[in-house]
């Protein structure tokens, strides 16, 4: 039984990156509050596959858009086809698959410049929502980041870095457009039971030559709840964020990582 009404019905929503993952518990978050939902990823069929299944459970419109958000082109493709197919954009959730792994010296230039385009350029790109939703009245975006622009994390130098680059873009458009009554927030997620922290974990166990169920288990001990935290919990934050409970919320990051990280601010 939903005890709180997030006001979210009949919102147009914007989920970036959304066939898997963070991205896809998103686009069924809005769609159970009753937004129509615009999702994309690069790959159609698992794309599809979503778009099918947000349907049948929540009965919600859906338009998939195939598009590649690290290129201005994907961009675009995105922001036209669910303006094409709702009618504008109320909100927007910045979201792109992790960048790979690695420490300071080991990646190359293109691997920067990679990430850069992936990481930083997908969401200052999707400004290119701004002028809808001006003209509905406002709007609000939610970016999804990463509990490394809190604190770095071993070998994933390009999150440490570009997410960050990220963070300070937000907080600058959350300044710019607040007049319009646009709310620019974040999400930083902790360990999350992803596919995306699978790989990370898997990844840090190749590189320490560990199993990588000793790597979950050290993880889990860092972790004071005890257990990592689900799509569908970083999903609620999400929509509440986006939503008019949220209305004096902006230019936040929202940590969600079970009291992981230590530090004060």
């Amino acid at each position: 039984m939903r005890f709180v009404d997030l006001g979210l019905r009949g919102k147009v929503a914007l989920v970036a990156a959304a066939s898997q993952g963070l991205g896809r518990a998103a686009a069924f978050a809005f769609a159970r509050e009753g937004c129509k939902v615009a999702i994309c990823a690069r790959t159609p069929g698992a794309l599809e596959e979503t778009a099918k299944a947000i349907r049948r459970e929540t009965s919600a419109d859906v338009a998939a858009i195939p598009a590649d958000v690290s290129r201005a082109d994907g961009v675009k493709a995105f922001v036209d086809g669910a303006v094409a197919s709702f009618g504008g954009v109320d909100l927007l959730v910045p979201n792109a698959g992790g960048p790979p792994p690695g420490g300071f010296e080991t990646l190359a230039d293109d691997q920067w410049a990679k990430g850069w385009e992936l990481t930083f350029q997908s969401t200052v790109r999707l400004r290119a929502c701004l002028p809808s939703m001006r003209a509905r009245g406002g709007g609000a975006v939610v970016a999804i980041l990463s509990m490394s622009v809190r604190q770095p994390i071993d070998n994933l130098v390009l999150s440490n870095s570009l997410r960050l680059g990220v963070v300070g873009a937000l907080k600058t458009l959350a300044r710019e457009v607040a007049k319009d009554r646009i709310r620019v927030n974040g999400v930083a997620p902790g360990w999350i039971a992803t596919d995306r922290t699978i790989q990370l974990h898997r990844a840090r166990a190749e590189k320490e030559r560990r199993r990588i169920e000793d790597v979950q288990a050290a993880v889990l001990q860092e972790i004071p709840m005890g257990r990592m935290g689900t799509a569908e919990e970083v999903a609620d934050l999400i929509t509440f964020l986006a939503s008019d409970r949220a209305a004096y919320i902006t230019g936040v990051i929202a940590q969600i990582d079970g009291g992981l990280y230590r530090g004060i601010f």
